[in-house]
C-alpha cells in the first residue's frame, strides 16, 4: 500500500548505489516529513519520518554514531 502523499514526489537514490538492483532506499521530501520507501518496490509501503528526527538520524549516520 502506497503511501498517499507519495503521490508526485520527486524521488532520489544515492548516488553510493551501483545501479544493478542492490539493496536500496529512495527517498522524497513531503511537506513535513521525508519519505523512504525501497527501490525495488516502488508500489510498495513508504515510512514518513518527521523533517527534525531524518535530520538527526542522517546526522548521527555522519558521526558514526549510528
Amino acid at each position: 500500500m502506497s503511501h498517499p502523499v507519495a503521490t508526485g514526489v520527486q524521488w532520489h537514490k544515492s548516488s553510493y548505489s551501483n545501479g544493478s538492483g542492490g539493496e536500496c532506499v529512495e527517498v522524497a521530501t513531503a511537506c513535513t516529513s521525508m519519505l523512504v520507501r525501497d527501490s525495488k518496490n516502488t508500489t510498495g509501503p513508504v515510512l514518513a519520518v518527521p523533517c527534525g528526527e531524518w535530520a538527526a538520524f542522517v546526522s548521527a549516520v555522519r558521526r558514526g554514531t549510528m
